[in-house]
């Protein structure tokens, strides 16, 4: 096999982004994306629903636009036809709402449901957004609340109130799509999603490829109703605890910090926000342009000189 990459490549293995992307021709690059996940919900509809938008946000995070989609299964022999038909249903209803299609997909046998998306997009190659980018002075700003992993994991230990499992559920079902058309009318300089590695993860994955440092002060950061108690009572799991171990050397948490707080910065996502860094110039009309759509934005820090991430309370 040639080492040699090719130069239609724009982004690959090389660097930790969102997707790929493979530039045709001067007007026109398509981005893929593959994601798949077991149920982080009960309800078949919901899960399929928030499996397809945490997929094709991937998509999003590189500023493309979602055109087809192929389902990607696993399903126990046992599992009721009626449940298959709504994890599938929901899924295909996200896709529908992006404007795309679903043309087909696999599914093979396995003893715990697994259902996910491969998506393509496509972006004019001078339009692609990357985890590159951010300058000093830039304002970092999140669109969605945090805490989605810690709720569903208290809700799967019965220990969640149903209006914070709605609450989450509501927000991991919500696409990224028109707050990355925003975005890319806003002139941002680097912009990604929040998923598994949390906001920590993300950011520091920013930061790096910047070649600057993301300050983020947490008590900015947009909250879902219930995260922090659920925080406070111990509530963890096997992502969080990953992300933990990864990030202990890779970014500074400042004293003041409490430890539900540092549960909140460690906490993987699913379906989370876009995390984006424009100039400073632009920041107040960044969310006035957000609110003139109904969409929601906070600002979350600033970028500044040095490297990695520093969060502080």
């Amino acid at each position: 096999m040639s080492t040699v990459q090719n130069p239609n490549l724009l982004v690959g293995l090389d660097t930790p982004d969102d997707a790929t992307v493979y530039k045709l021709n001067d007007e026109q690059a398509v981005v893929l994306t593959l994601d798949f996940f077991a149920p982080v919900v009960d309800d078949p509809y919901d899960y399929g629903a928030i499996a397809a938008a945490n997929a094709m946000s991937d998509v999003y995070a590189m500023g493309g636009e979602v055109v087809l989609a192929l389902n990607i299964a696993g399903f126990p022999e046992d599992l009721p036809g009626q449940v298959i038909s709504d994890i599938l249903r929901g899924g295909a209803d996200k896709v529908v709402e992006a404007g795309a299609v679903i043309a087909g997909g696999h599914t093979v046998i396995d003893a715990e449901p697994k259902y996910g998306l491969s998506v393509m997009g496509t972006i004019h190659p001078d339009q692609l957004l990357t985890k590159a980018g951010a300058q000093v002075g830039d304002v970092l700003f999140l669109t969605k609340p945090l805490g989605t992993g810690l709720i569903t994991t208290a809700g799967k230990q019965g220990l969640a109130a149903e209006s914070h499992l709605k609450a989450a559920i509501a927000s991991m079902k919500v696409l990224n799509r028109h707050a990355s058309h925003l975005v890319k009318d806003l002139d941002a300089h680097c912009l990604t999603d929040i998923s598994g590695f949390g906001i920590l993860g993300h950011a520091y994955e920013m930061a790096i490829a910047s070649g600057v440092a993301f300050h983020i002060v947490a008590s900015q950061l947009p909250l879902l109703e219930g995260a922090l108690e659920y925080a406070a009572r111990g509530i963890t799991f096997g992502g969080s605890a990953r992300n933990r171990a990864y990030l202990h050397d890779k970014v500074r948490l400042a004293d003041g910090l409490s430890d539900a707080m540092k549960a909140i910065l460690f906490d993987p996502q699913t379906s989370g926000g876009l995390l984006f860094a424009v100039a400073p110039t632009q920041a107040d009309f960044v969310e006035r342009r957000f609110a003139q759509d109904g969409l929601t934005v906070w600002r979350v820090g600033e970028v500044r000189a040095g490297r990695g991430v520093e969060a502080v309370a």
